[in-house]
């Protein structure tokens, strides 16, 4: 350890769990090749990760998997993934220090912990003399390219943000897998069992709070995922993502959220693969290649966004004057609402780590304004700790839209608990999977359990109240107590500047597209004769050009 041969150039893996498309470790191994030296793959297992960000059982079963895969890979190449514990600056100072450091290279990332960790890393390889180069590459395009297309702006609505990509062209083409390390030298490290990949013991996971392993880590599993997906024509060509069921028994999407999180699969390779199929009746942003532009989307607004995953301080964001209920959250969060539907969905999340997009919107809607009216933060928390997929800024953004604060306005077109489980599900398959205790209830009473005869219930053996919770709120009453509310905070003047003209319109179309018929709603809710029913304008506007906006090209700029 005390050497300072052989020179070594290391690569650091934050996301980016991969070897194919992967410029920073294409580069790790050029610099190997010219410079004879050790390419050292690097995971920090960093100690202080999980007291800003909540990690449960099953994401971090993902996660081990996803890193033991990786380790495979390289062992197949002659090395190995060098996983290190600690806090990152300490981790790094005694790398630079010990292992004769000549390079170090890495993937950008935008997220807010991340960018202070690397303004601190940046410091440490400077102070210590080391040259360190970042790549993008865990999204279609870098995102100062973007906001340059649109002269200094942030598109802040998703057809603004098309409009832009397409001015900016084609994304860079992914790049070809590393099948071979230079080994110019026997690396003394490659037997030592202090860089093992963790195990869930170590990592001091619940063993009972694993749920079934529906979905293995790694990109392995990522690539045979993707092709399983794209084999499936038809599917492909007419996938339109309000047409398929948030509660289907098996997943009616590709599950590829996971993978594309932790960077087990490339977004460029996955767009590339969806591009040669050109008989595709279904346009973004409901078709899949529109599922990757929502991606980028939310990544590029809240990387330019200060507090983008709170409302304080948020620009883009509706203050709303939420409650305070933490026994509504938590009944909300173990799936004891008393509403079937509602209540499937919280276990499938807590059991499984994953859920259908609209079925996100269902609980996410029900929390917040549809019937709970708390606060998106709140459900936020929630969904960081128990999704596979949990993207800072794609869990942060779809809170907003679904709680009508920033993106979405229609905030009268409300989720029904009962009947928009009732439209793909009559039976209630669903509900008898994960809330067995109502498994014996007939159709027409399993999504409204309060409304079954004593008789009934008795002979479902199940007596709600008893067995299975009352209903938390009455969603038909409470829905119009919550639509006033809302009106009132829309009501309220904001800073916020107006839309163009064109940027409404596209956001109304958008809205038609993509955020499901009035069927799926179900309820949709207008007080007669009031004067805060009239919709206020959209506040998703272009703002002009500010130094906060431009804070992306201070943030990541890698110059030695």
């Amino acid at each position: 350890m005390g050497t300072k041969s052989p020179p070594v150039v290391l690569h650091w893996f934050r996301k980016g769990l991969r070897l194919h498309d992967n410029p920073a470790l294409e580069r790790a191994v050029k610099f190997a090749k010219d410079n004879q030296a050790v390419v050292r793959p690097v995971f920090i297992l960093d100690t202080e990760l999980p007291k800003s960000y909540k990690i449960g059982a099953n994401r971090y079963r993902f996660l081990v998997e996803s890193l033991e895969d990786l380790d495979q890979s390289f062992r197949s190449l002659g090395t190995r993934l060098f996983v290190i514990r600690g806090k990152v600056q300490d981790v790094l100072e005694n790398c630079f220090k010990t292992w004769n450091v000549k390079l170090i290279t890495f993937e950008n990332d935008t997220e807010p912990y991340s960018r202070a960790r690397d303004t601190e890393f940046y410091k440490l390889a400077k102070k210590h003399g080391i040259p360190f180069e970042g790549f993008w590459s865990h999204t279609l395009y870098e995102p100062i390219l973007l906001i340059k297309t649109n002269k200094g702006q942030t598109p802040k609505t998703y057809q603004k943000f098309i409009d832009v990509m397409t001015k900016t062209g084609q994304p860079p083409k992914s790049i070809s897998t590393i099948t071979s390390i230079p080994a110019h030298f026997k690396d003394p490290l490659l037997s030592s069992s202090t860089y093992d990949t963790p195990t869930l013991t170590e990592l001091k996971v619940n063993a009972e709070e694993l749920g079934p392993h529906l979905f293995k880590g790694g990109e392995t599993e990522a690539l045979q995922r993707m092709d399983r997906s794209l084999a499936n024509k038809h599917y492909v060509e007419n996938f339109a993502k309000p047409n398929t069921s948030p509660n289907s028994i098996k997943p009616s999407t590709t599950v590829l959220s996971p993978y594309l999180k932790f960077g087990c699969l490339s977004c460029r390779l996955f767009y590339e693969k969806l591009q040669t199929f050109k008989g595709t009746k279904t346009k973004p942003p409901v078709s899949l290649l529109g599922q990757l532009y929502w991606r980028e989307f939310y990544y590029l607004v809240g990387a330019q966004t200060p507090n983008f995953i709170q409302m304080k301080g948020n620009s883009i964001c509706k203050q709303i004057p939420w409650d305070d209920n933490p026994e509504y959250v938590q009944a909300w969060k173990e799936g004891r609402t008393g509403y079937p539907f509602i209540d499937a969905i919280m276990t499938q999340l807590r059991t499984e780590g994953w859920i259908h997009h609209l079925a996100r919107h269902a609980v996410a809607c029900f929390l917040t304004r549809g019937d709970l009216w708390q606060h998106w933060e709140k459900g936020q928390d929630v969904f960081e700790e128990y999704l596979l997929d949990a993207d800072v800024y794609l869990n942060a953004g779809n809170w907003m839209w679904l709680s009508a604060s920033a993106f979405f306005h229609q905030y009268y077109r409300v989720y029904s608990p009962i009947k928009f489980g009732q439209k793909t599900d009559t039976s209630g398959d669903y509900i008898r999977k994960y809330i067995p205790v109502l498994a014996k209830y007939p159709p027409e009473y399993i999504y409204e359990p309060w409304k079954a005869p004593q008789s009934v219930q008795k002979a479902a053996g199940c007596i709600v109240g008893r067995d299975y919770p009352k209903r938390i709120v009455e969603h038909e009453t409470i829905v119009k107590i919550n639509l006033t509310k809302m009106n009132k905070a829309y009501a309220k003047p904001t800073s916020q500047p107006s839309p163009s003209k064109s940027d409404s319109k596209a956001s109304l179309k958008r809205t038609a597209d993509t955020m499901d018929s009035d069927d799926d709603y179900a309820d949709e809710v207008h007080p007669a004769n009031t004067t805060s029913t009239k919709l206020p304008r959209n506040s998703n506007s272009n703002t002009s050009t500010s130094k906060r906006q431009m804070s992306i090209l201070d943030a990541f700029k890698a110059k030695h």
